[in-house]
């Protein structure tokens, strides 16, 4: 088999989330056999696992589209007791868009129509035009980054920086293709932000080493950190990436997801726009997160920036090959980028839900953050975006020579532990990548609102033991 595939590690759904699901098939045939009644996950940022409402007008249309009986003029009438009419029009014009034929392939760039109303959405974002013919649709914003990769690597002397912690996905896909991940720190003492001299580090290093530095890769709201990025933060790294002639992959599918006023969303599209810049930039957004959260739907974009056109040929090229991107995703990134507007039959009901999610998701943000603040050997930055925390966990000395001793890592050990306990099922910041000598896990805060003091009360109590035990040993 390829090799480069047996090197490939994705700690997401790595050996605590394999065990997490042998621990819910016991509990499924002997419940009861366990110190905890259910498996939390928290390891992954999929919010419908843990009973997040979908959108109502998200669903109607994409119900709507799959039957389309329901739209025949001999049931129609009925139709319209069930449905709103703004959900029954955008369902007849998205099926439009398909020759009424939701099952067929589309072109291989996605729906041109769908793609007009992404370059709208960017332009009402940034304040800058975009064009239609430089968005591509994909079957989530993990394929598009992929996609990008692979057009990138051409040897294995070919390095990508980036950054530390980072979400796995980037070093599961540069080892799948043979290439060098190329690690950057962000600063945790600086809520997360990203230092320019250490940016100047990590390239004159690897440069150093004779490898091939072709890009850098930027997560924007931070997966695993929560941070989020100050506009003059982006606009260092739009220079340094400029001036290093290193394309800038730009991942800010968590752009909605923000919970502060002092470090809001900025797009790395919108300051290559005002800095007139040149820097090849591709930028990446999915409906997984934010307050969609339709992760099984697999839709998103990226938008290219700055890019040869004969480059833009090849993208094309490796999109035929797969044909096209998944329509009821297509279709669902429609409705994030051209939500009901206000006089809409469902627009009310779209933005009570829209609100009532984000309001909760950060109020639990914030619970969390506390309750990891206020136990003993742990400390964490609040979540400025995104869906997790990543907090630094002081593991005793006498615990972290048990697990070398195992041939562990700590914190994937403090893990299982916590897991074996509790129930409860997250990620060790080795698996993401942390500063030597340091010891972190991530978690979302995704557990249902109403479960959420049980959640961290379990949690609270397998910590303070697990801290008391290991101090006494």
């Amino acid at each position: 088999m390829n090799p480069n595939v047996r090197t490939m590690e994705y700690a997401v759904r790595g050996a605590i989330p394999i065990r997490a699901e042998e621990l819910r098939d016991q509990l499924k045939k002997e419940p009861g056999s366990l110190p905890f009644s259910k498996i939390t996950p928290c390891n992954i940022g999929n919010p419908q696992q843990l009973n997040q409402k979908p959108l109502t007008f998200l669903r109607q249309v994409s119900a709507l589209m799959e039957y389309t009986d329901l739209l025949s003029p001999e049931n129609i009438d009925m139709t319209r007791k069930l449905f709103p009419e703004d959900a029954i029009e955008r369902a007849k014009r998205n099926l439009s868009y398909v020759g009424n034929a939701a099952g067929a392939y589309t072109q291989s760039l996605g729906v041109q129509e769908i793609r007009e109303n992404v370059a709208r959405f960017i332009e009402k974002r940034d304040g800058f035009p975009a064009d239609s013919n430089n968005i591509c649709l994909t079957s989530g914003a993990s394929g598009a980054v992929e996609r990008v990769l692979d057009i990138l690597v051409s040897s294995p002397n070919v390095g990508v920086m980036i950054p530390i912690p980072q979400y796995p996905l980037y070093t599961a896909t540069l080892a799948h293709l043979n290439a060098q991940a190329i690690p950057y720190y962000l600063q945790e003492e600086s809520d997360w932000q990203l230092s320019a001299a250490d940016m100047e580090r990590s390239l004159s290093e690897a440069r150093a080493q004779g490898i091939d530095v072709r890009a850098m890769a930027v997560i924007n709201p931070g997966n695993p950190t929560g941070g989020c990025l100050l506009e003059e933060n982006i606009a260092e790294i739009v220079r340094f990436c400029e001036r290093e002639k290193l394309v800038l992959l730009a991942d800010e599918v968590y752009q909605t997801n923000i919970y502060t006023g002092t470090n809001p969303f900025v797009s790395f599209k919108k300051v290559v726009s005002k800095l007139q810049s040149s820097v090849e930039l591709f930028s990446f957004h999915s409906i997984s997160k934010g307050m969609i959260g339709e992760c099984g739907r697999r839709g998103g974009y990226y938008e290219a920036v700055n890019i040869d056109e004969q480059i833009m040929g090849q993208l094309l090229k490796l999109a035929s090959v797969s044909l096209c991107p998944n329509v009821q995703g297509q279709m669902a990134v429609d409705t994030m980028v051209n939500p009901p507007r206000p006089g809409d039959a469902s627009y009310d009901l779209y933005k009570r839900e829209i609100d009532a999610i984000y309001e909760s998701m950060k109020r639990r943000a914030k619970k969390l953050a506390h309750a990891f603040n206020s136990l003993p050997s742990m400390s964490c930055n609040e979540a400025q975006g995104a869906m997790y925390l990543f907090p630094r966990v002081e593991l005793p000395q006498a615990f972290i020579d048990e697990a070398k001793a195992c041939g562990q890592q700590p914190d994937a050990l403090y893990c299982m532990q916590m897991l074996e306990a509790t129930g409860i099922s997250v990620v060790p910041g080795s698996g993401f990548g942390q500063v030597p000598g340091t010891f972190h896990f991530r978690s979302t805060f995704l557990p249902p609102e109403d479960l959420f003091d049980e959640f961290i009360d379990g949690f609270r109590h397998f910590h303070v033991a697990f801290i008391d035990r290991y101090t006494k040993a």
